[in-house]
Parts: structure tokens; sequence; C-alpha cells
């Protein structure tokens, strides 16, 4: 354990999507978690681990079946029985769910982090203070999330309104939560930026195990007693029967629906404000972000070919031998793969999932 580590601090990296609007970078088979995105020398799921192993009593990974020999070979140092393969994606609260129940059988009830596999933090040295703050929170027995610093009206994430101060003396930064809030229009966007009470929602959540799993089980009692069932099993030789067994059983929700947004309004969830450098490297606009620039203000990713002229903004991603050229085309987006070429533009980014999803299986 790390000097740094916070005691009793178990963090839960749920590693799963395909990150369809990174496609064709990204796929099924390899998605974007696996991939160095960031030209950083490290895939997003080593730059998580970079950032929680310091701070946490262990490391535990959830991820799909398909996954997990890729998550071995990139996480030497991952514990065997800290990785839990899931026979099939059943969204965010049955992941971390299982994590908390498979955590509370093993080590008590410890305090759950729970991070995404697929995000970049630019201030790793913020984050560490912000949870920190949040795991203080959590053993006060709120539901804790960071709230990150909105720099601009997104349409592209939720949000978070935040209301009075919390008073809890570890966590002088930590503020009751009012709401949470789906993705807004522009206009309501602005709108919740203009009352300073609003932060994105980033989906990271720190909670006692037992205060999450009492909060299923109010809420949401098939999946809390199917998890628990899992959960006991896990470690045992009657694995495999009960997971065939109630897995598929399971109440397909995320954590935000199942518990963050029911136990907001009933008082339970508090926010720590942060100042993360965060991007969820959502599509190729906000991975532009995250590139430095050429001298011509051309973006690439990796270390091919490339050949541009009055096409600032652009990003180029030469995954093959070819030569990548572009003309004329400020903020177009060309991504050369041995099997697909993508040509599309920044502003368009969002919409690349209507692509994929008319694309045969072997190709997603």
């Amino acid at each position: 354990m790390s000097s740094d580590a916070i005691p009793g601090f178990h963090a839960v990296v749920p590693a799963g999507g395909a990150g369809t609007r990174l496609w064709p970078l990204s796929r099924r088979a390899h998605p974007k978690f696996l991939l160095d995105l960031t030209g950083s020398g490290r895939t997003l799921l080593q730059g998580t681990w970079d950032r929680l192993a310091p701070l946490a009593d262990g490391v535990t990974v959830v991820t799909g079946e398909p996954h997990a020999a890729g998550v071995r070979e990139q996480l030497p140092d991952l514990a065997e029985p800290a990785l839990l393969t899931e026979p099939s994606g059943r969204d965010s609260m049955a992941a971390i769910g299982l994590a908390a129940a498979l955590l509370r059988e093993r080590h008590g009830d410890v305090v759950v982090g729970s991070f995404a596999a697929d995000h970049v933090v630019r201030r790793p040295a913020a984050f560490a203070a912000a949870v920190r703050e949040a795991v203080a929170a959590a053993r006060a027995g709120y539901v804790v999330t960071l709230g990150v610093e909105a720099d601009h009206p997104s349409t592209a994430f939720g949000y978070v309104e935040s209301g009075a101060h919390l008073g809890v003396d570890a966590a002088p930064s930590a503020l009751h939560v009012v709401s949470f809030a789906e993705k807004p229009d522009a206009a309501t966007a602005a709108g919740y930026l203009a009352t300073g009470r609003y932060r994105w929602n980033a989906g990271m959540f720190v909670v006692r195990a037992e205060v999450l799993l009492e909060h299923l089980r109010r809420l949401q009692p098939p999946l809390h007693d199917g998890l628990l069932a899992i959960a006991r099993a896990w470690d045992g030789p009657d694995r495999a029967e009960v997971l065939a067994r109630e897995w598929p059983r399971l109440t397909r929700i995320a954590i935000d629906h199942a518990v963050a947004e029911p136990v907001a309004a009933e008082g339970g969830v508090a926010v720590v404000p942060a100042e993360l450098g965060w991007d969820d490297v959502g599509d190729w606009r906000s991975l532009a972000a995250l590139l430095p620039a050429g001298p011509d203000g051309v973006r690439t990713l990796g270390e091919g070919r490339t050949h541009a002229v009055d096409s600032a903004g652009a990003v180029l991603v030469p995954a093959t031998d070819r030569l990548v050229a572009v003309l004329g085309l400020p903020g177009a987006v060309v991504v050369d793969t041995p099997d697909a070429l993508l040509v599309t533009t920044t502003d368009h980014a969002q919409r690349l999932k209507e692509v994929v999803d008319l694309l045969p299986d072997a190709l997603r």
C-alpha cells in the first residue's frame, strides 16, 4: 500500500462500453479504454490506474469477458481476484454494485469509489484532494459525487446542482446535492452555468459499501438480492452456477437512476466541487481539444505519415502505412485504419453513432 493511500478506501473501475463515437479507432473488440488516445504512452485504463493505485487500499476492475485479457495485459499489477468479469453488460449499477458487495464480503464496510476507465484527468493532485474529501463525506453516510467545473455550457454532459455546505470537517468543500439533471439543450445549459450552482456530473461516486447496498435494498430490491447472491458465491465453488442463474435477471439500470437521483431527493447525496481538467473523451471533437496542435494548427494521433495544407483544426489519425493528406479542410477528422476510413468534421462528431449503428457487426 502506498504511503499516500487512504485507509479503508477501495477504488472500483468499471471498464465497459465500445466508445462508438471514436470509431473506427475504438471498436467493440478493442474499446477506447484500451487505447492511448492522448499520445501519453499510457492507455486511458492505465492512466486511470495511475491516478487511483496510490490512493487506494486496492483497485478492482469490472469488465466484460471479451476484454479481460486486455485488462490483464495492460495492468500487470492488478491482483487476480480484483478483476471481475461480467458475462454481459447490465449497465453501471450492476457493475458497481457487484464490486461493492464483493468488497464488503472480503473487507467489511469499506469506502468504495467508482471511476470510469476511459476518462482523462489532467490535474491529478486536484483529483487526489477531491477524492480525500469525498471519502470523508462518504464516511459520514453520504453518497458523494465529484462535481467537475463546467467551463462551457456543454450539451454532452449531465449536471449536478449543489446547495448548502455539508458541514463535514474533513470535507470542507463538500456541498449538499439538490438534484441531478440530464443532458440539457444549449439554452438550458447556459442557464445552469449562470446560476453558479451547477457542475458537470462525471459519474464518479464514493460511498460506504453498506450505505450503497442499503440504498439498493430499499430502491432496487431484486437487483440488491441478485448481487448479494453472486457476491457471496464469488470466491467459492458455486460462482459459475450462481452467476449463470442470477446475472441475466439483474435489472439493467445506471447508478444515477438507481441510487444517485432518488437519494439526492432524500437529502443523502453530497458533491465535492473539483477542477480536474476532466474530459470523458466522448467523441473526436473532445479528443481534438486534448491533442497538441502542430504549427499548422493540425492535431495528429499516431506515428503515421500526414500532410495538411490550409486545414487548421483538423484531426488526423494515420493508423496504416498510407499517407493521409488533407487540403483546405479546416476542422476535418480523417481516421485511416486497415479496414475502415472515416472522413467527417469535428462539428459532426456527436452524430457518429448514426453511422456505426448501420454497420455490420464485424466492423463495429
